[in-house]
């Protein structure tokens, strides 16, 4: 299929195949039908009852008793580390955490908390390492006081976690004292991997966060769960950092819409990752360092053919649209709006660039 074209021959924003990630989903027609029709009521005071609804709805889904709404998936995380620690404790994660590389400090900055990293492969960690990071009582040592998992795991490719080591990692925090949050922004993939449900992986942790903007494709959105003294200090720290909003029934519209028409077809963009992942298997000079578990296909350059950057830049201009992670990194997301031959074309396009070029630089 040709790429409709500019007259300087750059490709149309009609014709993109966007994978720099799933946040770049459009509201359906179906979604913006229901985001019009929303009652709206100022949610500050507590009255928009459809961010009621929702908040009630997803509480239901990840079987806990309270929820609350919040403008993104950092702020869903960083009120909910606020929620659970005091300045001066410690926060154990994997080393490659979305807490630690994507949102800006705020553990330090918001809850005045340190970060205690862990290896592992993929963002997974097993309960020996949880043993060893948990620090000793003592007044020398900043105290440990929560445990974040994150799944699926984005820097991980997407890995998932299985319910076993869930119940290993949380059941090691617990005996020392732990709370326990769960970054959940893409668990719905996650879900759809294992065919576990959202509470079956929330029932191991005091807070769980998803998001709606992601591969469910609503424009803005995502929450908190746990229980209702935990939430009531998460809307508390909500309307400290910035986040109360006002009639925001709009956007739990899509949330709603989202939740209802939008986590079956998750499959199809796993299956539509594989396919990317296999197309470019055989491309040389590119290679696929992660397994392909959920709608993320991470992809390393040799450095023979340039970095990474570049080849973005160059396949930017010809219709494809990939993320540079790294140096030699590029990292492509699967989503609502990409479709099966949209994900033939891109491969297309890359062996030809990869073919016909010299080395990016």
């Amino acid at each position: 299929m040709p790429l409709n074209t500019h007259l300087n021959g750059a490709a149309t924003t009609s014709t993109m195949v966007d994978l720099r990630s799933d946040t770049v989903t459009r509201p359906t027609p179906a979604m913006r039908t229901a985001m019009a029709n929303a009652e709206v009521g100022d949610d500050v005071l507590g009255d928009d009852p459809t961010v009621n609804r929702l908040q009630q709805r997803i509480a239901e889904i990840m079987g806990k008793p309270a929820a609350c709404f919040v403008p993104s998936g950092s702020m869903a995380n960083q009120t909910a580390i606020r929620a659970h620690t005091e300045p001066g404790d410690e926060v154990i994660a994997h080393k490659d955490s979305h807490i630690i590389h994507y949102e800006t400090g705020a553990p330090a900055a918001l809850s005045g908390c340190m970060i205690r990293p862990l290896d592992g492969h993929a963002g997974l960690f097993d309960a020996a390492d949880v043993d060893a990071a948990v620090r000793p009582a003592n007044a020398h040592s900043p105290t440990s006081k929560l445990l974040v998992v994150e799944n699926t795991h984005n820097r991980g490719g997407g890995s998932v976690w299985s319910l076993e080591q869930v119940r290993r990692v949380t059941q090691s925090a617990r005996q020392h004292g732990l709370k326990l949050h769960l970054d959940g922004a893409r668990l719905w993939n996650a879900c759809a991997a294992t065919g576990h449900s959202p509470s079956e992986y929330a029932a191991h942790f005091d807070t769980v966060s998803c998001c709606f903007s992601k591969g469910l494709g609503a424009p803005v959105g995502s929450a908190v769960c746990g229980s209702i003294e935990t939430i009531s200090r998460v809307h508390r720290f909500r309307k400290m950092f910035g986040g109360a909003m006002r009639q925001a029934g709009v956007l739990a519209a899509a949330a709603l819409h989202a939740l209802d028409h939008h986590r079956e077809r998750l499959i199809d963009d796993h299956a539509h990752a594989r396919l990317f992942a296999d197309g470019l298997a055989s491309i040389p000079g590119l290679s696929i360092p992660l397994a392909v578990e959920t709608n993320m296909v991470f992809i390393d350059i040799d450095r023979k053919r340039g970095t990474a950057a570049a080849l973005c830049e160059s396949l930017r201009a010809r219709g494809v649209l990939l993320l540079p992670t790294a140096p030699q990194r590029v990292r492509a997301v699967c989503h609502l709006d990409v479709t099966g031959p949209m994900i033939e074309r891109a491969i297309d396009i890359i062996s030809s660039t990869c073919g016909a070029s010299k080395a990016l630089v």
